[in-house]
C-alpha cells in the first residue's frame, strides 16, 4: 500500500524505527507493521519503565476510537480517557492489574476528545521479551456502547416481563375468584367450572410467553405445551411433534383457547376419554391462501369412535369458532373412525 494513501497508517513503521532494541526486525516486524496498520481493533502499548506509564504507541483505530491526534496520544497515560463517570473501582482494577503484570479484562466508561463518552471493553496486558523481562503493557479498546445499551434494554424487559407476569396472574386469579362466587351463588358451578378452565388455559399460554412479548414475536410451541401440560401426566398420551415457529404475541389468546377446548372435548368424549386413547399436536409456519399462517395440527388415536355431532354446536365448539373467525383463521374437523382430526390456521399477518 503506498505511504501516500489516505487509510496508509505508518506509526507501526515509525514505532519500530524509534525502538530498534525491541526486536521487532526481519519478519516478524513485517508483521507486526501490518497487523497494528490494518487491524479494526484499538491498539496501544505503554511504557511501563517511564514515569507514569505513558502510550508510546497507538494505531489508526486507536486515534479514530477517541478522536485524539497522535501527538496528543504519544506520551500521556491512558487516564486522560477517563471522566467524571468513570467507575473508580474499575480504574483500581487497571492499577492493580499494571503494578502485578497481570492480564485484565474490564468495562469502564471513557470519554472522547469531543467529550462524548463510550463504553470501553479493555484488554490489558504484559508484553515480555525473550529473556522474560517486561517490555512494555498492551491494551486493546473496543467500543461496546451498543453492547452494554442492548444488555440494559434487555435487562428493562425482562424486568417489565415479571412485573407484569405477575400482574397478570392476580388479575386471572380475581377474575376466576369472580366466576366462582357468581357460580356459587347463582347455583351454575358447573358452568363457572368450565369458564375458569378457559381462563387458567390462557393465564398458563400468557405466563409462558411474557418473556419473549417485548420482541413482538414468541416461540408457539411454549405456550401450546403450557396450555396442554395438565392433559399430559402420561407422556404416552400427549405427544408434541411441533417446531420452533415464532409468531406473534397476539396469536396466543387464539391458540389457548382453541386448543383448550379441543382438550376438554377429548377427555369428555375423546381419545382422553378411553384409557388407550392419545393425542398428537403437531405446529408448524406454512401458508394458506398464499399468506403466512401458522398451522396447527391435533389428531386423537384409540380412543372410542366418533361421529359429528348431530345437535347444534355446543358452547366450547361456539367459542372456537368465533376466536377463529375474529382472527381471520380456519378450522377443518374430520371426524375420523378411528379419531377426530383437526386442522387449525391462524394467519401471522405482517410477520410474514
Amino acid at each position: 500500500m503506498p505511504v501516500g494513501s489516505a487509510t496508509f497508517d505508518d506509526a507501526p513503521r515509525r514505532f519500530r524505527a524509534d525502538h530498534p532494541e525491541d526486536k521487532f526486525s526481519g519478519a516478524s516486524g513485517v508483521l507486526f507493521e501490518q497487523a497494528m496498520a490494518q487491524t479494526r481493533m484499538a491498539i496501544c502499548l505503554c511504557d511501563p519503565h517511564a514515569e507514569d506509564t505513558p502510550i508510546v504507541f497507538a494505531n489508526r483505530a486507536f486515534r479514530a476510537l477517541t478522536g485524539y491526534d497522535e501527538e496528543e496520544i504519544i506520551g500521556n497515560n491512558c487516564r486522560f480517557l477517563q471522566g467524571p463517570d468513570t467507575d473508580p473501582k474499575q480504574v483500581e482494577k487497571i492499577r492493580h492489574a499494571l503494578a502485578t503484570e497481570d492480564v485484565l479484562v474490564v468495562e469502564l466508561l471513557n470519554y472522547r476528545k469531543d467529550g462524548s463518552s463510550f463504553w470501553n471493553a479493555l484488554h490489558l496486558g504484559p508484553v515480555y521479551d525473550n529473556d522474560g523481562n517486561l517490555m512494555y503493557f498492551f491494551g486493546s479498546q473496543w467500543d461496546v456502547s451498543d453492547v452494554r445499551a442492548a444488555r440494559a434494554e434487555e435487562h428493562h424487559a425482562k424486568m417489565m416481563a415479571r412485573e407484569l407476569s405477575h400482574r397478570m396472574k392476580n388479575m386471572f386469579a380475581v377474575i376466576s375468584g369472580i366466576v366462582n362466587i357468581t357460580g356459587r351463588m347463582r347455583g351454575i358451578e358447573k358452568e363457572s367450572a368450565e369458564i375458569n378452565g378457559r381462563i387458567q388455559a390462557l393465564g398458563r399460554a400468557y405466563e409462558t410467553t411474557l418473556d419473549e412479548a417485548s420482541s413482538g414475536s414468541i416461540e408457539i410451541g411454549q405456550a401450546i405445551r403450557a396450555i396442554l401440560s395438565p392433559y399430559g401426566a402420561d407422556e404416552d398420551r400427549l405427544i408434541f411433534l411441533g417446531n420452533g415457529a415464532r409468531v406473534p404475541f397476539q396469536t396466543v389468546s387464539v391458540v389457548g383457547l382453541v386448543l383448550h377446548e379441543l382438550a376438554a372435548n377429548a377427555t369428555k368424549f375423546g381419545a382422553w376419554s378411553d384409557d388407550n386413547g392419545r393425542v398428537e399436536v403437531d405446529w408448524k409456519r406454512g401458508e394458506v391462501d398464499d399468506s403466512a399462517a401458522l398451522i396447527i395440527e391435533w389428531q386423537e388415536v384409540g380412543g372410542p369412535q366418533v361421529s359429528e355431532p348431530e345437535n347444534d354446536e355446543g358452547t366450547g365448539t361456539a367459542i372456537v369458532n368465533r376466536m377463529l373467525r375474529l382472527a381471520q383463521g380456519q378450522i377443518d374437523r374430520e371426524w375420523a373412525k378411528d379419531g377426530l382430526r383437526v386442522t387449525i390456521s391462524v394467519p401471522l399477518g405482517s410477520m410474514a
